[in-house]
């Protein structure tokens, strides 16, 4: 696919509430100032360009009873100018005994140069998290931290103090660590620029050139038992997304996250970092490769010891149209540090993106939109009880036309006492503007969504949820906007069903590429 010659009971009151102001009012800021400054950022052809980085932290935390717990972070952050930077990141368990320990929220940084290759950051990571048989009450995660980083050019390395704190609960734990984070850029149209002509200069956004919709199953092998004890089901079914860049001639990377769905695992979840290679067959109708992946998985009552996990698998590919593609996988999955031991297959839809290595192609621009926000709904729990529950959302859609667009979420609870309650949901939306004496002020719009969810004592039995919304927004600025939110959420075999309310804050704007073959 990829071308070969190119490379509830706590009110407004709680603390917690207080804290999601406060970075709602920091993302607010900092997505503001992105917008304001953008006459600062390098142009290139129209397109905006502005400093980012992938980032990467490993610390070993402390927790109560003297326990020990190895913590992983990815991040990518966009510089909004002055030096602050902000964008989402997720936290997970990798060694110890708490496998499924995740966190997914914000960050918001800041970065000084010192002397000569060295930078210092300072940052503020907010979040929900929870899982791996932590209890952490409402899931409120907190991060600050600050690094003294050695610049090598294209990447940095270097050290990292942080305190990582589950607010409402002993875990409070400060500690030195490591961190290695790539310069990159992130390329984007402002969206009032959308309509004009623009030139590509190769790979925008984030620079994934494809993205994949993944059904897959677990066929577990050996001595498998739950963490709790007794023997897991025959197969255990989950649905995920992958993202992938071609490195360069038949190599790739990407990231995937997966979450259960069937097999008595609700809760299980797992994010990974993936590395491949293929190759096409006869006109590049057919694929055919193998890929490696490693990261962190758990939760869901499967036995992944400290969290560690890894696949190996071979598939192989048929392309459907210029932008779609279908794709078979089998493969192994291993947690080396429990006893959770697998046979894989999956079935996937592939979005091929751009194609930057096809210079022959048409420039197309892509509208595209990132939001991060607040939802809350009343959550039926295993207890039998209702309760309200709040989680972080952070959204991303790419449209196919006009109005029409493909959307995956990601939610995380951060209070009503259903920390390490987390979802993933995919599906379709449209939009259409309501329009304003000087352009578009208002729009409307409609959401169709699955997925998965579970953890947290919610019942959702099984983890497949569906969503239905409609929304109206309300614009700030060229690429800016706030939306409300209201809809409904449903488990489809447990008994969560209910009206769901968000706000969030949207970054629109534009990705210019080749279009793909």
């Amino acid at each position: 696919m990829f071308d070969r010659h190119r490379t509830a009971r706590h009110r407004h009151r709680h603390p917690a509430v207080r804290v999601l102001r406060v970075l709602g009012a920091s993302a607010t800021l900092a997505i503001a100032c992105q917008a304001a400054r953008a006459q600062d950022a390098a142009t290139t052809g129209g397109i905006v360009i502005r400093p980012a980085q992938a980032r990467i932290t490993a610390e070993r935390l402390k927790l109560p009873g003297d326990e020990n717990l190895g913590l992983v972070g990815n991040s990518y952050l966009v510089d909004v100018g002055s030096g602050f930077s902000f964008g989402p990141e997720v936290l997970g368990a990798v060694s110890g005994k708490r496998g499924g320990l995740f966190s997914l929220g914000g960050e918001l940084g800041y970065r000084q140069d010192l002397a000569g290759p060295l930078r210092a950051e300072a940052g503020l990571y907010v979040g929900g998290g929870g899982g791996g048989g932590i209890a952490v009450k409402n899931g409120l995660v907190l991060r600050p931290h600050v690094d003294l980083l050695y610049d090598f050019g294209a990447y940095n390395i270097g050290l990292s103090w942080s305190r990582v704190r589950f607010v409402g609960t002993p875990i409070d734990s400060s500690q030195l660590g490591l961190v290695l984070s790539a310069n990159t850029n992130f390329g984007y149209i402002p969206r009032d620029r959308m309509n004009i002509p623009v030139a590509s200069i190769g790979r925008p956004g984030a620079g994934f050139d494809r993205i994949q919709a993944v059904f897959g199953v677990y066929q577990p092998r050996g001595n498998n038992t739950r963490a709790s004890g007794g023997k897991l089901p025959e197969s255990l079914g989950y649905v995920g997304v992958r993202a992938e860049r071609a490195f360069n001639g038949i190599s790739y990377w990407g990231l995937e996250a997966n979450a259960g769905t069937k097999g008595g695992v609700t809760g299980y979840a797992e994010y990974l970092a993936t590395v491949g290679v293929e190759t096409g067959i006869g006109d590049q109708l057919f694929t055919v490769g193998s890929r490696l992946a490693i990261g962190m998985g758990g939760g869901g009552d499967v036995s992944t010891g400290g969290g560690l996990l890894g696949k190996a698998s071979v598939y192989t590919a048929v392309r459907l149209s210029r932008d779609l593609a279908a794709t078979i996988e089998l493969g192994v999955a291993k947690a080396p540090q429990g006893n959770f031991k697998a046979v894989q297959g999956a079935a996937s839809l592939m979005w091929i993106f751009d194609d930057a290595g096809n210079v022959f192609s048409p420039s197309r621009t892509t509208r595209t939109e990132f939001s991060a926000g607040v939802e809350q709904f009343d959550a039926a729990r295993r207890d039998g009880s209702t309760r309200r529950l709040r989680a972080i959302v952070l959204k991303g859609s790419r449209f196919i036309d006009s109005n029409l667009y493909v959307t995956g979420q990601a939610h995380s609870a951060y209070d009503g006492d259903a920390g390490g309650y987390a979802a993933g949901l995919f599906g379709f939306g449209w939009q259409t503007p309501l329009g304003g004496p000087n352009g578009p002020t208002w729009y409307v719009g409609l959401e169709a969504l699955s997925g998965a969810g579970g953890g947290g004592g919610v019942d959702v039995r099984g983890g497949a949820l569906v969503q239905g919304n409609a929304y109206v927004g309300f614009d700030l600025g060229p690429s800016t906007s706030v939306r409300i939110n209201a809809g409904k959420i449903r488990s489809q075999r447990g008994h969560v069903d209910s009206t769901v309310l968000d706000v969030a804050l949207v970054f629109s704007f534009g990705l210019a590429g080749q279009g793909a073959r």
